[in-house]
Parts: structure tokens; sequence; C-alpha cells
């Protein structure tokens, strides 16, 4: 309670310095709003609206469980994201294999001489337009 009591106070005096360059009529109207925060404060909160402040401030309104579900959850992503890039890694290598392969049974199907094959004007060929 004493730590709350003393940032309370550090951060009233950070904004007293803010203040210092309002007009008279807006710093009226803050304090007047200060002061009914204030007087709201000292009141106990409902059990539904503590629930609402407690959810709201990321807390969980359940009394066991919540941090052990977001985690669950956060991980449940983590691996869903690192099989959907694992499985389009091994889509585009069998994308790229398919390729080689047809292009493998076209040239061997074509009707080319055996002495094209051998030719090094060919084997360049095929080096600069493999995929």
């Amino acid at each position: 309670m004493n730590d709350e009591t003393d940032f309370a106070k550090k951060l009233t005096t950070y904004l007293d310095c803010g203040t210092a360059e309002l007009r008279a009529g807006t710093a009226y109207r803050l304090q007047q709003a200060r002061s009914q925060a204030l007087a709201r404060l000292s009141q106990p909160l409902p059990a539904r609206e503590s629930r609402l402040v407690h959810a709201l401030a990321g807390g969980s309104t359940r009394k066991t469980g919540g941090s052990w579900r977001r985690s669950v959850g956060f991980g449940l992503c983590l691996v869903l994201l690192a099989a959907a890039v694992f499985g389009y890694q091994q889509w585009q290598f069998y994308q790229h294999t398919r390729e080689i392969a047809d292009l493998d049974v076209q040239i061997l199907s074509s009707d080319l001489p055996i002495d094209a094959y051998l030719d090094r004007g060919f084997q360049s060929w095929l080096t600069r337009y493999e995929p």
C-alpha cells in the first residue's frame, strides 16, 4: 500500500507540473474531475464491476486457468504456423521436382538425334533454362 501511495504522489506532482500552462477554466474542470474520481475511489465496487475492471486491465475473470489457456492457445498458434511453413516448403519442393521431371520427359521423348545430347551447346542450354 505504501508503494501505491508513493506512486500516486509522484504521479500527481508530475501531472500538476503539466497543468501549469493551462487556462484557469480548464484547470478548474480538471480539478473537479479529479475530486470526483477520488470520491468514487473510496466507494467499493460491486462484484460485477470489479470483475469487469479486472478483465479490462488484462486479468482473467475466472479463478483459475486463464493464463494457462492463453499460453496453450499461443503455443497451438505457433505449432500451426510452423506446420504451415513446413507444408509450403514441401509443396514448393514437390513443384520444383515435378517441373524437372516434366522437362526430362519432354527432352527424352523428343525426336532429337543422339549427337544433339552430346553437343556442348546443348548442355549449356540445359543449364541455362533449368527451372
